[in-house]
């Protein structure tokens, strides 16, 4: 296997590791910095001799709370030049292999390509495939929308994460042969902002042809202002950083740990207030030019195949630390949906989820709440994506629920949000992952069962094996859901009455 790679920028040395050829810290546009802090992405410069591709570049600047309490979440360093990118392959030689491309999750505010849970090996060596793991512009350095107070004398766009998403895959088209790749089989796969990602370029003009298939994961098109929602999103940072409308070209010049300060505060400011996240990508008419949601609808986002779902408890890992839901009863769950969901019948929505168990075997308030949660934030949407892409010409839908309970903390979060991360990547032998998600026979049965799913849609579009029952496409009325957990099996539109009952709400 060769470790030097050349691709139209220059040559790269790369590793050996397991088996596996791993190429790190690719430059796939130039430093975002200085005037260029808030434009699109740019072309990579070219560099002379061979760039060493064994050490990840930097992430994109973040508050590190959350990853540094878990080391197999770790970002390493962080720098505004971040748009690197990280190649795994079994060889560069031979047929070509097919694609799948990593978008991480976070909420639009943290994360990176880097993190040891989404080491790429495990799949590349099981599947023959190629995985890359991209970072992106987050939080106000990637999501501000100043159409309204930048005019002509700041360049910038409302969306250059999402840019910088869309320049990524265009350097795969354009440089992944060259790593053994496929560059007309890519499939994009992403979880949480991830997936959301992932569902918002299917509805993204400039992201047409670059991919065949998309797996969205616990993401759907939820997470989207408006040109007024990105405004205010907008105005509050200004604000917190002392600077008035006329300001905003002074934000190229504010230094990075001043911005991310504000950026602090305005998510303490705003997120209690939103429906779901602060920074996130807006419809701002360009880059989109309305709701990605009717371009999949309208079968405008060319022949993709989807696999879209949840995990069956995701709110449970956001309620369980948030300190006021212990002292929560029914009548105060129902009071904070209604000012979470302005119209909803509150105490008729909490006693339906009752009626039907949707907590499972606990009952009590909060979790009552989680469930529906669970399925407002996550669930729903998902469920609109698959039914605005279902049955469509040239290309084939499937949906899944992952059951698997985290075995931690005694097993207090259930299939909560992201769970199946490590399932999806074969890293469960991560020590602080493993201990808090579960090891052993039949977590590694289910791992090999998830892979080779995700695996099997990347190849052919379709995620059935031998080793799970037959995955029939997602098509009205039957609703078929594949449950992944320790028995895997399908149901047909399962949680019905629950989904019917937020047909009119969301």
């Amino acid at each position: 296997m060769d470790r030097v790679v050349e691709i139209e920028s220059g040559k790269l040395l790369g590793s050996e590791r397991d088996g596996v050829l791993v190429f790190r810290g690719i430059p796939f546009a130039r430093p975002p910095r200085g005037p260029r802090r808030f434009r699109a992405p740019e072309a990579p410069e070219p560099w002379p001799g061979e760039r060493d591709a064994t050490r990840f570049g930097p992430s994109a600047p973040q508050a590190s709370v959350v990853t540094a309490i878990f080391p197999d979440l770790g970002i390493g360093t962080q720098d505004e030049d971040c748009l690197f990118l990280n190649v795994t392959t079994p060889d560069t030689g031979g047929p070509p292999r097919p694609v799948m491309v990593w978008i991480h999750g976070g909420a639009f505010v943290i994360g990176s390509g880097a993190q040891p849970i989404y080491d790429g090996r495990e799949l590349a060596r099981r599947g023959n495939v190629v995985v890359v793991r991209i970072n992106y512009r987050l939080g106000a350095l990637g999501y501000l929308h100043l159409d309204a107070f930048g005019g002509d004398e700041v360049e910038a766009c409302s969306n250059a994460g999402l840019l910088d998403q869309i320049a990524a895959l265009r350097w795969v088209r354009e440089n992944i042969a060259a790593f053994g790749g496929d560059p007309d089989q890519v499939t994009i796969f992403g979880e949480s902002a991830g997936g959301m990602s992932v569902a918002t370029l299917l509805g993204t003009p400039e992201a047409r042809g670059l991919f065949r298939r998309a797996i969205a994961q616990s993401g759907a098109c939820q997470a989207l202002h408006d040109r007024e929602g990105g405004t205010r999103v907008a105005h509050a940072l200004l604000e917190e950083l002392d600077l008035g409308p006329r300001d905003a070209p002074r934000l190229q010049e504010v230094p990075l740990q001043v911005l991310l300060a504000a950026q602090s505060r305005v998510l303490a400011r705003l997120t209690a207030r939103a429906k779901i996240l602060t920074f996130q990508p807006t419809v701002d008419g360009r880059t989109l030019p309305r709701h990605p949601l009717a371009t999949i609808a309208e079968s405008d986002a060319g022949p993709v195949d989807l696999l879209v779902g949840t995990t069956r408890d995701e709110w449970r890992m956001f309620g369980l630390i948030d300190p006021k839901v212990r002292a929560l009863d029914d009548a105060g769950v129902a009071a904070r949906l209604e000012r979470r969901v302005p119209g909803v019948d509150g105490p008729g929505l909490v006693a339906l989820y009752r009626e039907q168990h949707a907590a499972g075997p606990r009952e009590d308030p909060p979790s009552i709440l989680f469930a529906i949660e669970t399925d407002r934030v996550f669930r729903i949407p998902a469920i609109r994506l698959a039914e605005a892409r279902a049955g469509h010409p040239g290309s084939r839908t499937f949906f899944y629920r992952f059951d698997w309970e985290a075995r931690g903390l005694g097993g207090a979060f259930g299939a909560c949000h992201a769970v199946e991360l490590p399932f999806v990547f074969g890293t469960l032998s991560l020590p602080a992952i493993g201990a808090m998600v579960g090891a052993g026979p039949e977590a590694q049965r289910l791992a090999e069962r998830t892979m080779d799913a995700w695996l099997g849609f990347a190849r052919e579009g379709e995620p059935g094996h031998e080793s799970l029952p037959s995955w029939p496409c997602y098509e009205l009325p039957r609703r078929a859901t594949m449950l992944l957990g320790p028995e895997c099996r399908v149901e047909d539109d399962p949680g019905a009455a629950l989904r019917r009952a937020w047909a009119d709400v969301l």
